[in-house]
């Protein structure tokens, strides 16, 4: 992998938790302006509709980089409109990644898998 996928996964990796937590606070907000007076519905829409053009900008450009399959580039986004989701795609990026780069380790050093 070179090192423009690798930091695509990562920035994908990096906003995936912080899309999923805004996420879930909206959620609460939303709750809470039903049966409270409380209302932070606005200022949380906009912070989870920011983090979410952001993970799909950054989505875009990490399948760009490492051509995934059209049903894997697809989990990739159903994840960021699920609950919990964003957790679930930090995970499956992780493992992509570490593997994308023991499979690297290996080639450069001549190790053939068998």
């Amino acid at each position: 992998m070179d090192l423009k996928t690798a930091s695509a996964l990562r920035r994908l990796r990096l906003v995936s938790t912080p899309e999923a937590v805004s996420f879930l606070l909206l959620l609460v907000a939303s709750v809470l302006k039903r049966t409270t007076d409380f209302n932070a519905v606005p200022v949380m829409g906009a912070i989870h509709g920011a983090l979410f053009v952001i993970y799909g900008l950054f989505w875009a450009d990490a399948w760009n980089r490492t051509r995934w399959p059209l049903g894997r580039a697809a989990l990739y986004f159903v994840l960021a409109v699920l609950p919990f989701g964003g957790f679930y795609a930090d995970k499956l990026l992780r493992r992509e990644s570490e593997a994308s780069v023991i499979a690297t380790r290996a080639q450069r050093e001549g190790v053939v898998g068998g």
